[in-house]
């Protein structure tokens, strides 16, 4: 069954404990935590405080996705502010062994990130020491965009490279344009793990709306 990442970006900053809160217990598995810095992404989000805080107050699995030119500079204060995992762009500035390396010595688990244009073999190299491959559905900046059906054999892809090496533990995550349709898409390409933003938040009935996501 794939697990679900609701992504604070669609949540009411002036009410983030709540809203992180309500989403955790009508069912979501974690929290999908969108960092921006205005350069590598064309929008700005939270930063260091904002996790720190926000830990103080949850319990949650943290799923940082640092979208930020050079995340090796960064890396390790997100892990001390409270994230659990750290994924990174491969087309950032940053070396990507170096930043594995410095999420992996804080003992949190790493993640790599791919936009729209990069192929899903950009990843395999590092495959065997990730935790998490994110695939973007959608280029990285703003919720509320159209899936791109793209993503579908990226996931594929990644998908077939991990059980080859027995990577059954991997999480095999997409974000962007996800819904109940587009979710069963993903998890019928391989995807276990769905960020959905405003297709949760913005629900009547929020609960049912994680539920459909897993599949």
């Amino acid at each position: 069954m794939t697990k679900v990442s609701p992504s604070i970006l669609s949540a009411d900053f002036a009410n983030l404990e709540r809203d992180c809160k309500m989403v955790m217990d009508k069912g979501a598995d974690m929290l999908h935590i969108d960092v921006m810095d205005g350069v590598f992404v064309p929008n700005i989000s939270i930063g260091i405080p904002v996790v720190k805080s926000l830990r103080k107050k949850s319990d949650a699995f943290f799923d940082v996705h640092l979208m930020i030119i050079k995340p090796h500079l960064y890396a390790e204060q997100f892990c001390k502010a409270g994230a659990d995992l750290v994924s990174f762009h491969i087309e950032s500035e940053s070396d990507v062994q170096e930043t594995i390396d410095i999420i992996k010595n804080c003992g949190k688990k790493a993640g790599i990130v791919i936009k729209p244009a990069t192929p899903a073999e950009a990843v395999f190299p590092y495959l065997d020491q990730l935790d998490l491959v994110l695939v973007m559905s959608v280029e990285p900046g703003f919720g509320g965009q159209s899936f791109m059906e793209s993503a579908l054999p990226k996931l594929k892809a990644i998908s077939e490279e991990a059980a080859k090496r027995g990577l059954s533990d991997l999480y095999i995550e997409v974000d962007g344009g996800i819904n109940e349709t587009t979710g069963r898409q993903c998890a019928q390409a391989g995807a276990n793990l769905l960020v959905a933003g405003s297709y949760v938040f913005g629900a009547q009935d929020v609960a049912a709306a994680i539920e459909s996501l897993k599949i």
